[in-house]
């Protein structure tokens, strides 16, 4: 599957951005699908997983309650809403997709067979 992330920008803190990752398949709904980032100089951590139909959803700490994915199986897109967004949110976003999941290592960067591209986010203080 290709995945093709959007929507990154410059922000104000406090400021709202939403990420957008489209894929190129029609099962789409067949992929567990993750957000992670990678700020300068810093190894690629993750920020939040969704299940196939959308019903379950983990966070890293660092954003719960302030980021909510959702999916369109219809669009094959998922999404990234990010709220409350702080300087130490900016990095670059990626999307990634895996086909099963496993309750020890959905947050494993590693177990992702699939990447977007990236898009950057950029918080000014």
């Amino acid at each position: 599957v290709q995945l093709q992330a959007s929507g990154g920008g410059l922000v104000q803190a406090g400021g709202s951005l939403r990420l957008s990752c489209a894929a190129s398949e029609r099962t789409f709904s067949s992929y567990i699908m993750a957000w992670f980032r990678q700020a300068p100089g810093k190894d690629r951590e993750f920020v939040g997983v969704i299940s196939w139909g959308g019903g379950t959803t983990y966070y890293a700490d660092s954003v719960k309650g302030r980021f909510t994915i959702s999916r369109d199986n219809a669009k094959n897109t998922v999404y990234l809403q990010m709220n409350g967004l702080k300087p130490e949110d900016t990095a670059v976003y990626y999307c990634a997709a895996r086909l099963d999941y496993n309750d020890n290592d959905y947050y494993l960067g590693n177990q992702y067979n699939y990447w977007g591209q990236g898009t950057l986010v950029t918080v000014s203080s």
